[in-house]
């Protein structure tokens, strides 16, 4: 007994000593990255105008294709999200999905609605996320916010059509709850050197609802915490984000996609 007594006191004389609270205060925090200011002008959009693909778009979402185009991030098994007549619902719990396909450049067409009587504020606000590359497992890649910025206050940087913690949008060109919104992106994916360094940065052009709202080079990566930073890779999916917020889930449609 008297030599496991000395043994621990030995142990925790020796042990490392706890983190400094400078050092704590020091650790990159997402707070870090959450830009509050200038906020974008309101913007009503006009009327929403139904936009069928071009004859040269592959259908990624239409109302009798089916999620035939779309797997899960996880394991590469068929999307599990809901399917009613080309409108796709997040199947909460069940993981962000990403398209079969691996694009580089790319014209993308998008819509997505909020449900009616959504609940909850700021990020927790109907949240999910368009990745125009996808870049592995999880929420890698590059991300165009997609969140409910109707009278919803949140960080300028994170709200609807912002590139997510890098550019907020010119404008806040959101709908209510319960209307379809729509995003069209020109992607042009960065390019790497053999040894794996950027050669040229990404780029997106954005226009929320038909109003423009991004035109910017990208510095790297989306990230929670820190700053974004860039690592190789090739020709990529698209990925859309499940959340898994409390509120009401988060409906697509008519999803198509030019590669340019």
């Amino acid at each position: 007994m008297i030599i496991a007594a000395a043994l621990a006191l030995l142990a925790q004389a020796t042990a490392a000593p706890a983190t400094s609270p400078a050092a704590e205060a020091a650790k990159p925090r997402p707070e870090d990255t959450e830009q509050w200011t200038p906020v974008p002008p309101i913007v009503t959009p006009g009327p929403a105008v139904a936009v069928p693909p071009p004859s040269d778009a592959i259908v990624l979402l239409g109302a009798n294709s089916g999620l035939n185009e779309w797997v899960s991030v996880n394991d590469g098994s068929p999307a599990a999200w809901l399917n009613d007549a080309g409108v796709m619902t997040v199947k909460k719990g069940t993981g962000n999905i990403q398209t079969r396909r691996r694009f580089t450049n790319y014209q993308l067409h998008l819509e997505w609605r909020i449900p009616v009587g959504i609940k909850g504020e700021g990020q927790g606000r109907g949240n999910s996320g368009l990745f125009l590359a996808s870049t592995g497992g999880g929420d890698a890649g590059y991300e165009l916010q997609i969140v409910d910025s109707f009278e919803n206050k949140t960080y300028v940087n994170g709200q609807a059509a912002s590139v997510y913690k890098q550019f907020a949008p010119r404008a806040n060109a959101m709908r209510r709850p319960g209307e379809w919104q729509t995003y069209d992106v020109v992607w042009t994916a960065p390019t790497f050197a053999a040894d794996g360094t950027l050669k040229t940065p990404a780029k997106l052009i954005a226009f929320h609802n038909g109003v423009f709202v991004q035109d910017v080079t990208l510095q790297g990566e989306t990230t929670y915490v820190g700053k974004p930073a860039y690592k190789a890779h090739g020709p990529s999916p698209i990925k859309l984000q499940d959340h898994g917020d409390p509120s009401q889930p988060i409906s697509f449609r008519n999803i198509w996609v030019r590669e340019l």
